[in-house]
């Protein structure tokens, strides 16, 4: 079966104004601290929406990225309107930059459809995707490295099982077999031990928590995100590890990956951090600070039996996918060219002056 992709067609979605955002926006649909909950995660797929409405928010945060920038959006924003075959928005989260990043991503986004901003005033990486994820509107959640070194064709292998709602959280794996990465043996043998650590003391199954190429269902994120800490670079590993306890499914997607050598993160530094984090994260579930079980309960996987597997008889997702006949259980299952409403409508976004 193929994705038949949109010709000639812009999928990017007006963007939204360009905003100063709180890092610690509330999520609709969260668990307290005390265990309540307003509202479940009703089903696994996401609802008919207008066509301006985007199914994938990809975030690029970024701090002191004047040069890389510009030829990284153009080149994000190039694939995406070729390649990938949904409505989407680009989300430049640049959190406390000092150097010209701000000007020149506001600039980005009144040049590329579909590009948007959005600036805090704190430092995090893990606080940026916070913010910019808790106040989005995309049934898909998604973020990447603004250096773009995982290779874009792993972007729909990453995002699909979201979208169909087959698997919750998405990551790309370096570590898997399949993956081919280029980087330096130092960086090579902290991240293996890193996430041998992971696996040995808070007992993971996913193998790469690091890969700066993760994507989420928006309708879990709402659930998960108001219990994760981190606002650096540990935000992943802490949000993976709830997702795992959760019962949630975790898609690995084995990318290819070239490192940067310019690249400023402080090697030694990030992974004390991460060690720290591990601990408090493991005291945490421990002592039941998290509720994961209240979690688990409303946002997990229940038990497979007999009825679990029965085929699907409520609309699709996205409204053109329906058969005129009525769908057989090998239907439900294909369901994967673009809707004619996106081709058609979804491309008055591109150009639109904002």
């Amino acid at each position: 079966m193929t994705l038949r992709l949109i010709p000639d067609a812009a999928r990017a979605v007006p963007s939204r104004p360009n905003s100063s955002i709180s890092p610690t926006r509330p999520s609709a649909g969260h668990a307290d601290r005390g265990g309540g909950s307003d509202q479940p995660v009703m089903g696994r797929r996401p609802s008919p929406r207008r066509a301006d409405h985007p199914v994938l928010d990809m975030v690029v945060p970024v701090y002191n990225e004047e040069r890389d920038l510009g030829p990284s959006i153009r080149r994000l924003h190039a694939f995406l309107l070729e390649r990938f075959p949904y409505p989407f928005r680009i989300t430049i989260a640049d959190n406390a930059s000092t150097d010209g990043t701000l000007p020149l991503a506001r600039a980005l986004a009144a040049e590329l459809p579909g590009v948007a901003v959005d600036h805090l005033e704190l430092k995090g990486r893990g606080r940026a995707l916070h913010a910019v994820w808790s106040a989005s509107d995309a049934d898909v959640l998604a973020y990447t490295d603004v250096d773009l070194s995982t290779d874009l064709s792993a972007l729909l292998p990453l995002v699909a099982p979201l979208i169909s709602g087959h698997s919750d959280v998405a990551v790309g794996s370096r570590l898997s077999r399949g993956a081919r990465v280029v980087r330096g043996p130092k960086r090579e043998i902290i991240s293996r031990c890193y996430n041998l650590l992971l696996r040995w003391l808070l007992r993971v199954r996913f193998r790469d928590a690091q890969c700066g190429f993760k994507a989420i269902r928006a309708d879990v994120a709402a659930h998960l995100l108001p219990h994760v800490a981190d606002t650096g670079w540990f935000f992943d590993t802490e949000l993976l590890v709830l997702a795992e306890r959760c019962g949630l499914r975790v898609h690995e997607v084995p990318v290819d990956w070239v490192d940067d050598p310019d690249s400023s993160v402080d090697i030694v530094a990030t992974a004390l951090a991460d060690l720290r984090g591990i601990v408090r994260v493991r005291r945490a579930i421990a002592s039941g600070t998290v509720p994961v079980a209240h979690l688990r309960s409303w946002v997990g996987r229940g038990p497979l039996d007999r009825g679990s597997t029965a085929p699907l008889t409520d609309q699709p997702p996205y409204p053109d996918v329906t058969p005129k006949h009525q769908p057989s259980q090998h239907d439900q299952h294909d369901r994967t060219t673009p809707p004619a409403a996106d081709r058609a409508t979804a491309s008055a976004g591109a150009g639109t002056p904002r």
